[in-house]
């Protein structure tokens, strides 16, 4: 694995997805401190950067594998993704979601062609359905984040942003399964001398900032965070690449995620979900300590239930 590889992802995806734009504001940078740049992957298709590594993840699969589909368990993001992709690349695809996720994500996965399998709201009951579906059907499981197909496919989207701002000192994202700061880390690592990634993490589940600490994968007792997308816990795919290549985690309040997804609605004039701005909120949380610094912030997805804004 390495810097050419990462070129050949990017290649092999680009038919497929957005090479999404690098928005700055004037207004944002004086409050900062600081030039930030954030790549607006809430352009992205179906509205995060799971497209970059569900397509890859599925380019990658044997024609015996392609014909008889995919299956992947997401309350989300990746739930669209996989399908998208699947249909893009005319591979059927079976999506396990928590009889909680919000309706509005299941008729979006519905609408890219998705077949929905609802379960139990647990990570046990996610696991054990999709086992059931992979076992009866034949088909390839795909991890929404611990899976290195997934992760290069992750990384493409800090790639393009440094193409476009080689000298960057820091780039921040969320965390939530590992995937994206993962694949970021990768890309900072391969395609700059300079830039460090560092994540941010709700308090309210924090597993990978104790991840980080313990040395061995966390998990959480409760999941109390407006960040829906940030629930799930790392991997031991993304893990040591995470241990190895990212700086480190900083925890951010619920109230600080709203602020920050505000600030990104209100002067950005762009649609962030709550998980997208808690990089935004981590970075503004120790702002101090990056003066005249040059730093990314990779605004992961915007697909928001317009009926339960937090603000």
């Amino acid at each position: 694995m390495g810097k050419e590889e990462l070129i050949q992802v990017h290649k092999d995806i680009a038919p497929f997805i957005h090479k999404t734009p690098v928005l700055t504001s004037q207004l944002i940078d004086g409050i900062a401190g600081v030039h930030l740049f954030f790549k607006c992957e809430n352009f992205q298709k179906m509205g995060a950067f799971k497209m970059r590594g569900a397509t890859h993840a599925i380019m990658n699969l044997s024609e015996v594998q392609k014909s008889k589909g995919v299956v992947t368990h997401s309350s989300g993001n990746f739930a669209q993704a996989l399908a998208l992709s699947a249909k893009s690349l005319g591979v059927k695809a079976f999506i396990v979601m928590p009889s909680s996720a919000p309706g509005v994500k299941k008729e979006a996965v519905k609408g890219y062609g998705g077949i929905v399998i609802e379960c139990e709201p647990t990570l046990e009951a996610r696991a054990s359905t999709a086992k059931a579906i992979q076992e009866k059907e034949g088909v390839t499981f795909i991890h929404p984040s611990n899976d290195l197909d997934v992760i290069l496919g992750q990384g493409t989207a800090c790639m393009e942003l440094l193409e476009e701002v080689p000298d960057l000192d820091y780039v921040f994202t969320p965390v939530g399964g590992g995937g994206l700061i993962a694949g970021t880390a990768l890309a900072a690592h391969y395609f700059s001398e300079t830039c460090k990634v560092i994540g941010g993490e709700p308090f309210e589940v924090d597993d990978a900032y104790r991840s980080l600490k313990s040395g061995v994968i966390e998990s959480n007792t409760s999941a109390n965070t407006i960040a829906d997308g940030l629930k799930t816990q790392l991997g031991n795919i993304n893990f040591p690449i995470i241990q190895k290549h990212v700086e480190k985690i900083t925890r951010v309040t619920e109230a600080e995620i709203v602020a920050a997804m505000k600030l990104i609605w209100e002067r950005l004039k762009i649609v962030s979900e709550p998980s997208s701005a808690v990089a935004l909120a981590a970075f503004l949380k120790e702002k101090e300590t990056f003066k005249d610094k040059k730093i990314g912030i990779i605004i992961s997805g915007g697909n928001v239930d317009l009926s339960h804004l937090p603000f």
